[in-house]
């Protein structure tokens, strides 16, 4: 064996008695088991080393597909968001459209249908001056976001863009003391304006007669005149009347519908499209 393996002898050679004494060995092997017991400890040897070689593997493949599934899952999240946000906001306009519904009955032979456009935008920043109450979203002009839209969440209107830039845009909530919205009262129809305090959580009804059918918890919808915000979005809520003897206007205080304080993500509404039915 020494002098077949030796310098002299062929690659061939050595190859040929290599795959001739392969043959007879596995040959042997087959029929009479010798080397079965070899094969066990050397299979009980290396089995441990695959398991460990396997480790690697495995984990790369276990996070790719725990990172998938997360990626997925935030995806998902971002967009069943997104579509709930839309679904509260078409809610809303079904607590105007139940008190007139008895109105509208009365124009069916008009059968133009409404389209509105929404769009979710998110909150990237709030303005950290205390003397205003506004914050930049991440949609802008390149989205067709226009100065005065509409901004609204799931419970009612936040406020209206003010500033517009490619990318972003500054709206400027309701509660804010330059901002006015004209409201009606769900329940009787009565029309004010609802003007910001400079307090987050508190509006204030503006010029309001001594005389005038507004109690509290009296749901105030978007009015539509100004035809700067669509009617019949929940504007706020009435927590308190305040009449003064000898006074002419009433002190009318109000809870905003939305929720300005913790909102992530907001829904922009482009003014409705009349379509005419065939």
């Amino acid at each position: 064996m020494k002098t077949l393996f030796s310098q002299g002898a062929s690659h061939t050679t050595r190859l040929f008695i290599a795959a001739v004494m392969s043959c007879v060995l596995m040959f042997i092997d087959n029929h009479q088991h010798h080397l079965e017991g070899l094969r066990k400890a050397i299979g009980a040897f290396i089995t441990p080393i695959v398991y460990v070689a396997d480790i690697p593997g495995d984990f790369f493949a276990w996070s790719g597909e725990k990172l998938m599934t997360r990626s997925q899952l935030r995806q998902e999240n971002s967009r069943l968001k997104s579509e709930s946000l839309i679904l509260k906001a078409q809610l809303q306009k079904f607590v105007a459209l139940q008190a007139e519904n008895a109105r509208l009955r009365n124009l069916l032979g008009n059968e133009n249908k409404s389209i509105e456009r929404r769009l979710v935008a998110e909150i990237i920043q709030i303005d950290s001056d205390p003397f205003s109450l506004r914050f930049l979203i991440n949609k802008g002009s390149m989205h067709d976001i226009f100065v005065g839209q509409t901004v609204i969440d799931a419970k009612g209107i936040v406020g209206q863009v003010v500033e517009v830039s490619p990318a972003t845009a500054r709206v400027l909530m309701i509660s804010d003391v330059t901002h006015a919205i004209p409201v009606r009262v769900n329940r009787n129809g009565v029309r004010s304006t609802v003007v910001g305090t400079g307090q987050l959580n508190l509006l204030a009804l503006q010029f309001v007669p001594e005389t005038t059918d507004i109690k509290v918890g009296d749901l105030l919808l978007s009015s539509g005149l100004g035809q700067r915000f669509p009617d019949g979005y929940p504007v706020g809520t009435v927590t308190s009347v305040q009449r003064d003897p000898g006074q002419d206007y009433v002190r009318i205080f109000a809870s905003p519908a939305a929720r300005l304080e913790r909102n992530a993500l907001v829904l922009l509404v482009w003014p409705e499209k009349k379509v005419e039915s065939n």
